[in-house]
């Protein structure tokens, strides 16, 4: 029987994966009920502009200038920026997961992930992500966000590894298929136990292939 061939990458994401979502829905309906928004309008604002932000071509505060402060509003956008970036939280099994992983096999681990700017910038410093991610292939950095194939293919360039040696960790399922249809071996992640299973069955056990639970 052929062996597989190493895997010598791990590509990540990082929201539902490493942290929760950034700004997802269910965090944009606390920031409504919290301040007072009508949701349904914000929510069409927020799809109208979202992709543009997060590809990088639109600040933080031209996002929330169109989606929430297109109007005076009895808040500061101080004040909801912090509620903003206060909506993220760690998954701290994974996060030391991944940098068990990084030592123990002699990993490069590159995020490549859908973030604006101001966001990601916040979460890779409040979380310390650059302890032991080597890049970040963010959508605000390369211009390009998942679906397109691109932003793999860019990953691919950055780490210079080939497809057959990375594997991709990710929680959306398109995401995972489109990844595989690049050759790229690919976790569909739904939760820490389950993905160090699989882990274990690519040949990537961290301490000695035990799985601590999480509390």
């Amino acid at each position: 029987m052929k062996k597989a061939t190493a895997i010598t990458c791990v590509f990540l994401d990082i929201g539902g994966v490493l942290l929760t979502n950034g700004w997802d829905h269910p965090a944009r309906k606390r920031a409504a009920a919290n301040f007072k928004l009508e949701l349904a309008e914000m929510e069409d604002r927020h799809h109208l502009t979202f992709d543009t932000y997060e590809e990088g071509k639109l600040t933080l505060e031209e996002y929330l200038g169109r989606v929430v402060f297109y109007q005076k509003r009895p808040f500061t956008r101080a004040q909801f920026q912090r509620f903003m970036f206060a909506q993220s939280k760690p998954y701290p099994d994974m996060i030391e997961l991944v940098a068990q992983l990084k030592v123990r096999h002699g990993l490069k681990i590159a995020v490549v992930s859908n973030e604006g700017r101001e966001l990601n910038a916040y979460r890779i410093r409040k979380f310390k992500l650059d302890r032991f991610v080597d890049s970040f292939i963010s959508s605000c950095f390369v211009h390009v966000r998942k679906p397109d194939a691109d932003i793999f293919r860019l990953a691919l360039d950055i780490a210079q590894a080939p497809a057959r040696q990375v594997l991709y960790i990710e929680n959306t399922p398109m995401f995972v298929q489109i990844a595989e249809g690049l050759g790229i071996r690919s976790i569909l992640h739904a939760d820490y136990k389950s993905t160090c299973a699989k882990l274990a069955s690519l040949g990537l056990q961290n301490a000695e292939g035990v799985i601590h639970e999480t509390s």
